[in-house]
């Protein structure tokens, strides 16, 4: 049997920052960057954002090989990955893509090295791997073979769990039990045992209850409508959503589900509610600035800045507000917890290397990070700490990720059934009949 082509692949700037310890993750085969690659990242190397931070680890692996010359050599690789690396600064490729393409920036070096590397090792399958999908098209166009990084890709996506479901039992009496005793045993609905934390609506002809699999108990549990700082839940997926948020069992949270669904209403009212088991509530939202124009072209100081970005939260916290008379206790309250910081709008780059214990961190839009990013989030978890995540997987707003791999969809992917988290998909819109015309029809 002929032992298989061995590949090289070549990463561009996208991929690093999307991932510092991507030359690991190839495992036989050989990796290379383009020198353009290290000029692009010498950019990002000051700052406090994830990208800072991805760009810094990667040159720290490249100081560990710089005893080696990485521009004339392939350098073999430690830990898992049995391949080799070196810096392309060949960018004679017999075609130049400036030319083709007419222009002469960076993405056209890095396909002229790809190209002459092709070029000079025809015994080798060259591949272009980059999360700019222009990049893949012009590389395509030049026959030469490119693909997306999806070393954290989710292959199928109709396997992500929605964490509720509906179910049909034969056992007429079960409801009625449910309702009388509070808790059923699985046995009576399943014959096995479900997810940790799973939400059911149970059916039995013309009777129906909510319920959960409470892991810690073993049975399922009824599911009681919550009502959170003058909120209710409109429909059953809504009520899930805020059993989940005030379940004091569960410290990880996930919803997701299109605009008008209620995530983030559900999730900032379930934090009022338990306002008193925590020192703080955090919020916060990804800085996804529009027309590529960083925060730093806003005038004012950082609450300023990110005020134009924070003002979804705003607006749920006036809902929330206004479930009350102004002369009301839980109205004036709203205020005192943002005057004293009980409740703190804060942006997610002043996250890290922080340790946050005892607080509520609700960050919503959480599909516009990256895996790496929505991990860094998790692990700043200290004693007695929630963190819920809401967002809609399939509205991304940053160039590099998609439904498949950003980071919600990566974590409800990797921790569907730890006993410590919850999830729940939102379906039906509670907005507004405008609000659900436009979704249905537009």
């Amino acid at each position: 049997m002929p032992e298989p082509q061995r590949k090289i692949f070549v990463l561009d700037t996208s991929v690093i920052l999307h991932d510092f310890n991507a030359l690991q993750n190839f495992q036989e085969h050989d990796v290379a960057i383009p020198i353009t690659v290290l000029e692009e990242l010498d950019q990002f190397k000051k700052g406090n954002s994830v990208l800072n931070l991805q760009a810094r680890e990667f040159i720290r692996q490249l100081d560990k090989l710089s005893n080696h010359n990485m521009l004339h050599e392939w350098i073999p690789l430690d830990g898992p990955a049995h391949g080799k690396f070196r810096v392309l600064t060949d960018e004679n490729g017999g075609v130049d893509a400036s030319e083709i393409f007419g222009a002469r920036k960076a993405d056209h070096r890095i396909l002229n090295a790809t190209l002459s590397l092709a070029r000079s090792a025809p015994d080798k399958r060259v591949i272009l791997v980059s999360k700019d999908i222009n990049l893949r098209l012009k590389a395509r166009a030049l026959n030469l073979p490119a693909e997306d990084y999806d070393t954290v890709k989710i292959k199928d996506l109709s396997h992500l769990p929605k964490g509720k479901a509906e179910v049909e039992i034969a056992d007429g009496g079960a409801i009625d039990r449910l309702y009388q005793d509070e808790w059923l045993p699985v046995e009576a609905a399943f014959p096995e045992r479900p997810a940790a934390n799973h939400y059911y609506i149970l059916r039995s002809g013309s009777k129906s209850a909510l319920a959960f699999y409470n892991p810690a108990t073993d049975r399922l549990e009824r599911v009681v409508k919550p009502l959170a700082y003058g909120i209710s839940p409109r429909n059953a997926e809504q009520t899930f959503a805020l059993h989940a948020v005030l379940n004091p069992d569960v410290l990880l949270v996930t919803l997701t589900g299109t605009a008008g669904t209620g995530k983030t209403l559900l999730a900032l009212a379930g934090a009022m509610e338990q306002r008193r088991h925590f020192r703080q509530i955090y919020l916060a939202r990804p800085i996804v600035p529009l027309s590529n124009r960083d925060i730093g072209f806003l005038p004012g100081d950082i609450q300023s800045k990110i005020n134009p970005y924070m003002q979804p939260l705003w607006d749920n916290l006036g809902i929330i507000k206004n479930q009350f008379d102004e002369k009301e206790r839980e109205y004036k309250k709203v205020d005192e917890m943002v005057e004293t910081e009980k409740l703190h709008i804060v942006p997610l780059a002043y996250i890290r290397g922080r340790s946050l214990s005892n607080v509520i961190f609700i960050v919503d839009e959480a599909q516009n990070l990256t895996p790496h990013e929505v991990k860094t989030i998790i692990t700043r978890a200290g004693e007695r700490t929630k963190i819920i995540l809401t967002g809609d997987i399939f509205q991304i707003d940053t160039p590099y990720l998609d439904a498949s791999s950003n980071g919600l969809s990566y974590l409800i992917d990797r921790v569907r059934g730890n006993p410590l988290y919850a999830h729940v998909h939102l379906e039906k819109g509670e907005r507004s009949a405008l609000a659900n015309l436009a979704s249905s029809m537009l």
